[in-house]
C-alpha cells in the first residue's frame, strides 16, 4: 500500500496525497524503466542518419550510444543510495526531468557534441530512474503476489526494451527524422512526470543518512572508467592501452572506494557487509552472468539478419516482434504462476538452462538457416528463459530489505546488469572476431563474409550457454532454497 496521510491529519491548507491503486504505481515505475532501456536501444538505427546530418566523424559517432552506457554504469549505484537518502519520490522525479529535458536537447541538437553532450545528461537522469522504478515497486507492494507480479512486469519492461528500440528507431527514422527517436520521449516523461507528482509519495528510513563525497566521486569514477575502457576494447582490443590505463584506473578507484567504506564510522554508501552476504553475492553474480549473455543476443542477432540474411533496418526490427512477445509473456504471465508454486531458485535455475539450450540452438546457424529455425525458434527459448529468470532474481534480491536500503539494493541490482552485459558483449565481440578471421585464415574479406561471421557466431552463442550454465550452477549452489509457496494460492 502506498503511505498516504489521513485527510483529518492533514493541515486546512495542505492537500492530503492521493492514494494510487496498485496498477498506476506498477505504470510508473514500468514506463520510467521502458524509457531507460529504449533509449539505449532506439538510437542504434538512427545512427547513420544522425551521423550524416551532423557531420560526425568516424570516431565520434559511437559516443552518442557509449555516452549514454558510460553515464548509466557509473551513477546507477550512486542513484541508488540517493534514493534512500532523499526519497524515492524526489529522486524518480529528479531523474525524469533531466532525462526529459535532456532528450529535448537531443532532438535539438546542431553539432555532435551538443548531441554528446546532451546524452551523458541523459544518463544521468536515467541512472536515478531505473533504481528508483524498482524501489517504488518494492516499498509500495508487499511481499508476495501482487509484488511478484509487478516484479514481473518490470523485468518483462527491461527485458523487451531492447526489441521494441529497435523497431521504432526503424519506423521513426523512415517515416519522421532521426530526431524523433529523442522527441518521442517528451510527452512520456512529461505524463510520468505529472502523475508521480500527483499519485507518488516519500517512504524512506527516519534514520538519518548522508551522501560521502569521497564515496560518491571514487565509486561513480571507478565505474565511469571501467565502463569506457571495456568500450574501447571493440576498437583497440583487450591489450591496447586506450583500453587497459581506464580499465586499471577504474579499478584503483573501485579498491579506494571499498577502502573508505571499510573505514567509514558513520553510513557508509555501501556498507560491506551487504556484499558478504552470501545471497546478495549470488544473485548480482548471477545477474551479471545472465546479463552478458542476454545482452549480447540482441547485439550479434541483428548484426546476422542484417549483415548475413539481408533485412534492411525496420525489417530486422520487426524480425524479433516474436521475441519480445514471447520474454512479456513469460516475465509478466507464466513467471508469476510459477512462482505461486515453486521456490524462487528453482524458476531461475530452469529459465536460465532453458535459455541455455536456446542459445546452444543458436550456435548451430549457418548462412543458409531459415528465418523460422534460425532465428525464431531459438530466440524463443533465450527469451522464454530470459522472462523466467529475470522476476525470481528481483524478487529474492528485493524481499527482506530494509526500507533504508532498498533503493541501495536496486541500484547494485541494475549495475551488475549493465556491468555485465558491456563486459560480456565486449568479450563476445572480441572472440567473434578471433574465430572469423581463425576460420578465413586471417584473411579479413573472407572473415567478413557470411560464413565467416557465422564461424564467429557459432563460438559466441557458445560461450553464451556456458555462461548461462555456470550462471545456473551458481543459483543453485548460491542462491536460497525457499520453500515453495503453499498449494492453492493465486498469482494474480
Amino acid at each position: 500500500m502506498t503511505q498516504a496521510l489521513p485527510a483529518a491529519s492533514a493541515p486546512p491548507d495542505v492537500a492530503a496525497p492521493r492514494v494510487a491503486p496498485d496498477f498506476l504505481i506498477v505504470a510508473l515505475a514500468c514506463l520510467g524503466q521502458f524509457l531507460v532501456v529504449l533509449d539505449a536501444a532506439v538510437v542504434n538505427v538512427a545512427l547513420p542518419s544522425t551521423g550524416a546530418a551532423l557531420h560526425f566523424s568516424a570516431t565520434g559517432l559511437p559516443w552518442v550510444v557509449n555516452g549514454y552506457a558510460v553515464t548509466v554504469a557509473g551513477l546507477l549505484l550512486l542513484g541508488g543510495r540517493a534514493v534512500d537518502v532523499f526519497g524515492r519520490r524526489r529522486i524518480f522525479l529528479l531523474g525524469l526531468a533531466t532525462f526529459t529535458l535532456a532528450s529535448l536537447a537531443c532532438g535539438l541538437a546542431v553539432s555532435p557534441g551538443m548531441l554528446v553532450a546532451a546524452r551523458f545528461v541523459q544518463g544521468a537522469g536515467a541512472a536515478a530512474i531505473g533504481p528508483s522504478s524498482l524501489t517504488i515497486l518494492t516499498t509500495t507492494l508487499p511481499a508476495g503476489p501482487r509484488r511478484t507480479k509487478a516484479l514481473g512486469t518490470w523485468s518483462a519492461v527491461g527485458a523487451a526494451g531492447g526489441a521494441v528500440g529497435n523497431v521504432l528507431g526503424g519506423v521513426l527514422t523512415s517515416a519522421l527524422s532521426w530526431r524523433y527517436v529523442f522527441l518521442i520521449n517528451l510527452p512520456i516523461g512529461a505524463g510520468l512526470i505529472l502523475l508521480a507528482s500527483v499519485y507518488l509519495t516519500d517512504q524512506r528510513s527516519e534514520q538519518k543518512q548522508r551522501l560521502d563525497v569521497l564515496s560518491v566521486l571514487t565509486v561513480t569514477g571507478g565505474l565511469s572508467l571501467l565502463e569506457f575502457g571495456v568500450i574501447q576494447t571493440r576498437a583497440h582490443g583487450w591489450t591496447g592501452a586506450a583500453a587497459l590505463v581506464p580499465m586499471a584506473l577504474g579499478a584503483l578507484a573501485i579498491a579506494a572506494f571499498l577502502t573508505v567504506q571499510a573505514r567509514t564510522t558513520g553510513t557508509p554508501l555501501l556498507p560491506l557487509r551487504l556484499l558478504r552476504s552470501r545471497t546478495v553475492a549470488a544473485v548480482n553474480l548471477t545477474v551479471l552472468g545472465t546479463g552478458a549473455a542476454f545482452f549480447s543476443m540482441w547485439y550479434f542477432m541483428s548484426l546476422y539478419v542484417q549483415g548475413v540474411l539481408g533485412y534492411g533496418p525496420l525489417s530486422a526490427g520487426l524480425a524479433f516482434v516474436p521475441h519480445t512477445v514471447t520474454v512479456v509473456l513469460s516475465a509478466r504471465l507464466l513467471t508469476p504462476r510459477l512462482l505461486a508454486v515453486l521456490p524462487a531458485r528453482t524458476v531461475v535455475v530452469a529459465g536460465t538452462l532453458i535459455s541455455a539450450a536456446g542459445f546452444l540452438w543458436q550456435s548451430t546457424l549457418t548462412p543458409h538457416s531459415g528465418y523460422l529455425t534460425g532465428v525464431v525458434g531459438p530466440g524463443l527459448l533465450i527469451t522464454l528463459g530470459m522472462g523466467m529468470s529475470f522476476t525470481p532474481l528481483a524478487s529474492i534480491a528485493t524481499t527482506g530489505v530494509a526500507t533504508s536500503q532498498a533503493g541501495l539494493v536496486s541500484g547494485l541490482l541494475n549495475t551488475s546488469r549493465q556491468i555485465g552485459g558491456s563486459v560480456g558483449l565486449a568479450a563476445l565481440v572480441t572472440l567473434a572476431s578471433a574465430a572469423s578471421l581463425s576460420w578465413a585464415g586471417g584473411n579479413g574479406a573472407a572473415a567478413a563474409t557470411g560464413q565467416g561471421l557465422t564461424a564467429g557466431y557459432h563460438l559466441v552463442f557458445l560461450g553464451s550457454a556456458t555462461v548461462l550454465v555456470a550462471a545456473a550452477l551458481l543459483a543453485q549452489f548460491g542462491l536460497p532454497a525457499g520453500e515453495p509457496p503453499a498449494r492453492g494460492g493465486k498469482s494474480t
